[in-house]
């Protein structure tokens, strides 16, 4: 991990964006993985929020940090509820984190070509570009789901590289999630950035050991 405040971007090839938390707010999935999909739970299954939570909690913690944590294919199997029609219903509360588009355009004009590397399942992926407009400015998509492991996964790195040709020296790459963070620097990843606050609604609830960001043009300065 390089610790050094200034980027230097004449040593950078390649910039790999995470997406929920990081270009976009994290609002929208706290809000609908705490509260709309419980209570849709609840609703089908003629419980109460408090035992709808509870029955739910248990199922949420033993998936965090797999594959399947992020997969709606695999919770609209488990729950018998359909996800995406879901996150369709409340899509209004997606939305970009300041400065986006901004973003993109500097990292282009230092010759770097922006590339988004998510956990997010490819269809939410289209639900979310189609909400802000994204993929207009973002063409290179990488979805964990294709590599068959979740970026926090180390043997995620190893099979990424060996499809997706980066040198880990002359790349950066910025995410809210620390356990990912933390992978990327084992796997060698020199230029690392974290988010101070990736849900607007609510501060961070610890510090990271990476170099934060909080607003974009921090990292141009």
């Amino acid at each position: 991990m390089n610790t050094n405040m200034r980027i230097d971007w004449q040593c950078i090839d390649h910039v790999f964006l995470d997406m929920d938390g990081t270009l976009l707010d994290l609002h929208f999935d706290n809000y609908f993985w705490q509260q709309v999909l419980p209570q849709e739970y609840a609703r089908m299954n003629g419980l109460t929020l408090e035992s709808a939570v509870a029955s739910l909690n248990p199922k949420f913690e033993a998936k965090q940090g797999q594959l399947d944590w992020y997969c709606v294919d695999y919770w609209s199997r488990e729950l018998n509820i359909d996800v995406m029609n879901l996150k369709y219903g409340n899509a209004q509360k997606i939305a970009l984190r300041p400065g986006v588009f901004e973003l993109l355009d500097d990292i282009k004009n230092r010759a770097a070509e922006p590339a988004l590397l998510t956990n997010a399942h490819r269809s939410v992926v289209n639900l979310k570009f189609d909400k802000t407009g994204l993929g207009r400015a973002i063409d290179k998509i990488h979805c964990s789901h294709d590599y068959g492991f979740p970026k926090e996964a180390p043997a995620f790195w190893g099979r990424f590289a060996g499809i997706v040709r980066f040198d880990p020296e002359r790349t950066l790459f910025i995410d809210d999630n620390e356990a990912v963070l933390e992978a990327a620097d084992q796997y060698g990843i020199k230029w690392l950035r974290s988010i101070s606050e990736p849900d607007s609604q609510q501060p961070r609830s610890s510090r990271s050991r990476f170099l934060e960001i909080d607003q974009f043009p921090e990292i141009f300065s």
